[in-house]
């Protein structure tokens, strides 16, 4: 393979949208509307590695705002597998997201776990395991306390999502709380917002995406919403399992495992409420 003849090149829309189909082919189940949002969250942070034209890998380089970043994405074609592509494209990848970063922020990614002691190699640190789990929707009464989120929510909300993630993303969250045939849930209690829930339609059946909440009561309050707005469709979560209340509530759910990832460092971890996240947002953006 003449290296050389490789082109590292940012990506389009239509780009990310076939990263996006390659995820689905993976396996990884992304929502039919994710690309549109990733690229609203940030248009300049997607590469790819072009061979005689044809696209042969990519993945994501997303900023947020030069204060922390995020890989994910990494896909390299089948027919250009274990070729060294695939580890040429990862560190270029990681060394040009640093670049667009402030000096000493610290970037995030979701390894599978064969991948992990390479991305360690790399100067990734795990911070937890990720499990992703499924379980049918079924009907629950509502508690009294949730309601749809509104427009009047979105301060409240990005707030509650910043002490969950870390950082302020509002270029991500404005749109995907508006993403076509997607349910979002929150809980008040005396007028303060204590958890919400966003769940949005995937390949196949839903994801919830995320699930932040101030205790494990709030949270299965959330989680049964959830499940009683898809009454027979797949449903999946995926908890954070270094909070042993998302994994009380999975199993007293008694959801199926479906497969787990873990999420990594390169730099400082970010300070959140691990406490309060019983599922995280997505394994491509954070």
């Amino acid at each position: 393979m003449d290296f050389n003849a490789i082109k590292f090149e940012k990506l389009d829309l239509n780009g990310l949208k076939t990263l996006v189909d390659w995820a689905k082919t993976e396996g990884w189940n992304p929502g039919p509307n994710d690309a549109e949002v990733f690229w609203a969250t940030d248009p300049d942070g997607y590469f790819g590695y072009f061979l005689n034209g044809e696209m042969i890998g990519g993945g994501s380089v997303v900023s947020y705002k030069g204060d922390f970043g995020f890989m994910g994405f990494f896909i390299v074609k089948p027919a250009y597998r274990s070729l060294g592509i695939g580890r040429k494209l990862w560190y270029q990848r990681r060394d040009y997201l640093l670049s667009r970063l402030k000096p000493g922020a610290s970037i995030g990614m979701d390894g599978v776990v064969a991948m992990q002691p390479f991305y360690k190699k790399g100067g990734f640190e795990l911070a937890f395991r990720d499990e992703r789990h499924m379980k049918k929707g079924e009907l629950f009464a509502v508690n009294p306390n949730i309601s749809s989120i509104e427009k009047d929510d979105f301060d409240a909300v990005l707030a509650f999502d910043k002490m969950c993630f870390g950082f302020a993303r509002p270029q991500f969250l404005e749109p995907w709380l508006h993403m076509p045939g997607n349910k979002q849930f929150k809980y008040v209690s005396e007028g303060k917002l204590q958890g919400f829930a966003i769940m949005r339609k995937a390949a196949s059946g839903y994801k919830i995406c995320p699930l932040f909440a101030t205790d494990a009561a709030i949270a299965e309050a959330l989680y049964q919403a959830c499940l009683n707005a898809a009454p027979g469709e797949e449903v999946f979560l995926d908890i954070p399992v270094t909070n042993p209340a998302a994994v009380n509530l999975i199993k007293k759910h008694n959801t199926t495992y479906v497969f787990e990832c873990a999420r990594m460092y390169y730099g400082k971890q970010p300070e959140v409420a691990l406490n309060m996240i019983f599922g995280i947002t997505t394994f491509e953006l954070g």
